[in-house]
C-alpha cells in the first residue's frame, strides 16, 4: 500500500469517525429534548391534579361555612363530579393530549362553577368564629396544595424555558469571501467590490419550520457596521444589519448565502460577522485580511 492510498484511507476512518461521533450526539441532544417535553406534560398533569384537589377541599370549606340545606346539597354534588373528573384525570396517560385538553377545559368550568358559589356564600354572610377553627385544618392542606401548585409552575416554566432553547437555530461553518468585479475572489481588500458572506443553519427537529428572515451583521475593525441591509430588534433595541435573507427552514440542513457591495474604504484588520434569527444571535466569527 503506497503512501497516498494509506493517507486517503486514514482520511476516510476519520471522517467516518467523525460522522459517528456527530450522530450520537445529535441523538443524544434530541434524547434530552423529549425528556424535557415529557416531563413538562408530566408537571401539566399533575398541577391540573393538584388544582382539582384544592377545589375539592375549597367545596368542604365552604359547606362549612353556611347553613343553607340546598346549597349545602349543590356544593355536596359539585365536589363529587371535581372528585370524579380528578379520578378521570389520574387514569389519563400525560401524553393523551385529547384527554388532557378535555379534562382542562373541564377544570375551567369547574373553577367558573366554584367561582360562582364563593359570590353566592359571600352574600349570604354566614361565616362565624367557631367555624372558622374548626376549619383550620382543611384551610392548612389547601395552603399546602397552594404552595404545591406554586412550586410546579415554577418547575414547569423552568422546562418550558430549557425546550425553547433547544429549538434555537444554529448557525455553522461561517464563510466571509472577497469578490471583485468580475465576481472572482479579490487578492486584497483594495480590489474587492463585494464581500460573500456564506453559512449553514444546522438541522433542528425541535425547531417550527416554516419562513424565517436571517439578518447577517459585518463590523469592520473600527467596530462600525457595515450598513446596508436595514435595522433588526434584539435585546430591546434596534441594530444596524449590513443583508438580510428570507428562507424557509424545514428543521433541516440549510444553506444560505448573501451579498453585500463595496460602499466605503475597507481597512485592513478583523471583520467580524454575526449571524441573527428568532431575536437571537446564532453564530459569529472574525476574519482577518491584510491591505
Amino acid at each position: 500500500m503506497n503512501k497516498k492510498v494509506l493517507i486517503s484511507f486514514v482520511i476516510v476512518i476519520l471522517i467516518l469517525v467523525g460522522g459517528l461521533v456527530w450522530l450520537f450526539l445529535n441523538l443524544q441532544e434530541q434524547k434530552q429534548v423529549n425528556q424535557d417535553m415529557q416531563e413538562l406534560a408530566e408537571l401539566d398533569k399533575k398541577e391540573m391534579e393538584n388544582e382539582y384537589e384544592r377545589f375539592t377541599l375549597q367545596y368542604s370549606e365552604m359547606k362549612t361555612q353556611i347553613n343553607n340545606d340546598s346549597i349545602i346539597e349543590q356544593l355536596t354534588q359539585e365536589q363529587m363530579r371535581t372528585q370524579q373528573l380528578l379520578q378521570e384525570l389520574k387514569q389519563v396517560k400525560a401524553t393523551d393530549a385529547r384527554e388532557i385538553a378535555r379534562l382542562k377545559k373541564e377544570l375551567a368550568t369547574v373553577r367558573a362553577v366554584l367561582r360562582d358559589y364563593v359570590m353566592q356564600i359571600d352574600s349570604l354572610n354566614r361565616l362565624n368564629e367557631s367555624l372558622k377553627q374548626e376549619n383550620t385544618t382543611v384551610k392548612a392542606e389547601l395552603e399546602q396544595r397552594n404552595q404545591q401548585v406554586a412550586g410546579l409552575s415554577h418547575e414547569k416554566a423552568s422546562l418550558s424555558e430549557k425546550v425553547a432553547i433547544a429549538a434555537q437555530l444554529d448557525a455553522t461553518g461561517i464563510q466571509l469571501q472577497l469578490l471583485n468585479k468580475r465576481g472572482k475572489e479579490a487578492k486584497k481588500l483594495k480590489d474587492c467590490t463585494q464581500m460573500k458572506v456564506a453559512f449553514t443553519i444546522a438541522k433542528n427537529v425541535t425547531a417550527s419550520n416554516g419562513n424565517r428572515t436571517v439578518y447577517v451583521r459585518i463590523q469592520n475593525p473600527g467596530g462600525n457596521t457595515l450598513s446596508g441591509g436595514g435595522t433588526f430588534a434584539y435585546e430591546n433595541k434596534n441594530l444596524e444589519c449590513s443583508m438580510k435573507k428570507i428562507i424557509e427552514y424545514t428543521g433541516e440542513e440549510t444553506p444560505v448565502v448573501t451579498y453585500w457591495n463595496v460602499s466605503q474604504m475597507l481597512e485592513a484588520g478583523d471583520y467580524r460577522v454575526s449571524i441573527f434569527a428568532d431575536g437571537n444571535m446564532i453564530g459569529s466569527r472574525t476574519f482577518s485580511f491584510n491591505k
